[in-house]
């Protein structure tokens, strides 16, 4: 199977974003071929930058505009696009050209937790404030409907009443470190060869 290129879409820090590049570094299956984000400040495009791979900022006007958005995704030859902390909609014209070769991460276990103001901290604290005996981790489609694709993956940890928003937040995200790489490449590997 020949190398597919994917591009990473991320609004934040980018730990995940990074976690993929590393762990495709050497990879004969997938090429972290671009990073994009909607957010010129956003510290994922430091990281990028920093293990080589090229990067796009993205503002939501650009983003929203096939004339920008699909040049750049031929520019880079991309065959598959990860959401790893990406918060704008992904637009119609996006999930057309690439169907069902996008997928996102989401921090909590859906159906619960999702939808419209339902990503990072605010999730963590939806969880907290239900009194949730566990949380986890989500991979999914990407759709036309905020975090209503049909789900790939789940990983599930417990978490105690003492626990604050914090260390829930720090339980999810250590399941984001060891399983979404992984995922990723199981997709790829599945629906692309």
């Amino acid at each position: 199977m020949e190398q597919k290129r994917i591009a990473i879409f991320a609004s934040g820090s980018g730990s995940n974003c990074e976690n993929l590049i590393r762990y495709f570094e050497d990879s004969d299956v997938v090429k972290c071929a671009l990073v994009v984000s909607n957010k010129a400040d956003a510290y994922v495009l430091e990281r990028a930058k920093r293990l080589g791979v090229p990067t796009a900022i993205m503002p939501k006007a650009l983003l929203n505009d096939a004339d920008a958005m699909m040049p750049l995704m031929r520019e880079y030859d991309i065959d598959f696009i990860v959401l790893a902390g990406f918060l704008p909609l992904v637009p119609n014209f996006l999930l057309d050209a690439f169907p069902r070769r996008i997928v996102n991460l989401h921090p909590a276990l859906l159906p619960k937790y999702g939808g419209k103001g339902m990503w990072g901290h605010h999730v963590h604290e939806a969880v907290k404030a239900a009194g949730e005996t566990e949380t986890g981790m989500t991979v999914h489609w990407v759709t036309p409907v905020c975090d209503g694709g049909d789900i790939i993956a789940q990983y599930k940890c417990e978490i105690a009443p003492s626990d604050s928003v914090d260390d829930i937040a720090e339980k999810e995200h250590q399941l984001e470190m060891r399983y979404f790489p992984e995922v990723v490449e199981r997709i790829i590997r599945e629906e692309l060869s």
